[in-house]
């Protein structure tokens, strides 16, 4: 898919805020309302615009606590590795998952109240998902940049 200078302009202000009115998004970016629209639904359409959420400060709601837990699974099986990620994705506590690769299989990203809490979801609910060999925490100490938003290269016309 290839995206115009224009779509481009329109992601970079609706990452930046995206509850900016269809009318303002169009003044920025120089065209009239309707075509604007249009683009932002046609962007929407295509997946390439997901949703619209709310940027939280996870402190400030009682998560004081963000683990990047390295995993390694057992067996590298299609199914194995299926599992795992269903119940990964189930996990409320787990913000985030990848699968890497390397020297371990998955890097999920975990935010909890405070230490106790994430030492007692460790243990008895992540150390349980099926097929983990090895797991490794990585506490967060201080977030330096935390995702926000995509960097959006521009691409010649």
């Amino acid at each position: 898919m290839t995206l115009s200078s224009t779509d481009m302009k329109i992601l970079e202000i609706l990452q930046d805020d995206a509850r900016v009115t269809n009318q303002v998004l169009a003044e920025k970016i120089n065209i009239s309302a309707s075509p604007c629209w249009r683009k932002v639904r046609k962007l929407e359409e295509d997946k390439v615009i997901q949703g619209y959420r709310a940027v939280l400060d996870r402190k400030k709601i009682g998560l004081g606590v963000m683990v990047f837990i390295r995993v390694v699974i057992d067996s590298h099986s299609e199914a194995e590795a299926r599992k795992f990620e269903e119940e990964v994705t189930a996990l409320e506590d787990v913000v985030a998952c990848y699968s890497i690769g390397g020297d371990a299989d998955f890097l999920l990203q975990v935010v909890a109240s405070d230490l106790d809490s994430y030492a007692d979801f460790a243990m008895s609910v992540v150390r349980r998902l099926p097929g983990i060999k090895e797991m490794q925490s990585m506490f967060v100490l201080k977030e330096i940049k935390p995702l926000v938003s995509y960097p959006i290269k521009k691409s010649p016309e």
